[in-house]
């Protein structure tokens, strides 16, 4: 029989497995072996459609590839897997509690990192990836693929360190680029103290998604670019707060733009 009777220990049965499988992708989730999973999982559906067609050959070639893939996986990413068992071992994957921790890390370092640029009167823009790709923007410049910290982000901003001139690029895993070049807005209705930086920041904003937090030396002062428009100054309150949104992935949900505005619906104003 195709069909059987579904009991309820099938129902748990198929959630906790259900579960396991999606804290498992999780672990591998802003590392290359993500791109694995992905490729892997294609490869199968191809298998799959082939042997329902009954397509030997190359059912019989992709029964061969797996069987040599799977040996090579603990060669080739010795160090991701190694970095998942880890996080296994100490429920970090396990543990929703330990994300929210991770996410509030992330979130801190740029605060605090912005912040001391502001205090020391050191120009900066950090851009925030969201949903829309700026690979044309970084991919010709400095790859970083680096952890995100206040003392990195620092040292890159520091004048007449290679990587000051330009944006620095993250995503909510790691910092992708520096000294990052961005398209200049063409409007001529904003404010004439503002620098190339601020132009640039609303020019990227114009095109994308993307959040850029921009830090002006001269006024020693924090704003946000959104859609092609500027907060007034922010405090160090709400820079956290937008951050810590960011981290936690709340705009994948579609809400992000929402509590941005409703946080700073006296702030967000404009660009004068």
């Amino acid at each position: 029989m195709l069909f059987y009777e579904v009991r309820f220990h099938d129902i748990v049965d198929i959630l906790i497995v259900a579960y396991i499988t999606y804290k498992l992708l999780l672990l591998f989730v802003g590392t290359r072996a993500m791109q694995l999973v992905k490729g892997l999982l294609i490869v199968a559906l191809l298998g799959a459609l082939a042997n329902a067609f009954n397509l030997r050959s190359l059912t019989w070639i992709i029964s061969k590839f797996f069987g040599a893939f799977l040996v090579a996986i603990p060669i080739l990413f010795q160090p991701e897997l190694r970095r998942a068992l880890e996080e296994l071992g100490k429920g970090g994957g396990w543990r929703s509690r330990g994300e929210a921790e991770l996410q509030k890390k992330k979130a801190d370092a740029v605060a605090k990192a912005l912040v001391y640029c502001v205090e020391h009167r050191i120009g900066a823009i950090y851009v925030l990836e969201r949903n829309t790709s700026l690979k044309e923007y970084w991919m010709t410049s400095k790859i970083l693929n680096a952890d995100i910290t206040s003392e990195l982000i620092v040292t890159i901003f520091w004048e007449g360190t290679p990587l000051h001139d330009g944006a620095l690029i993250c995503n909510r895993h790691s910092i992708i680029a520096g000294a990052c070049y961005l398209p200049l807005t063409e409007r001529l209705d904003i404010s004439s103290w503002y620098g190339t930086r601020h132009r640039a920041a609303l020019g990227l904003t114009e095109l994308t998604d993307a959040i850029a937090l921009v830090v002006s030396e001269e006024r020693g002062e924090i704003r946000a670019a959104v859609s092609g428009n500027f907060s007034k100054a922010l405090n160090k309150e709400q820079l956290s707060r937008i951050l810590l949104h960011y981290f936690s992935n709340d705009d994948i949900a579609g809400g992000f733009l929402e509590k941005f505005a409703e946080e700073l619906r006296e702030n967000l104003g404009g660009n004068k």
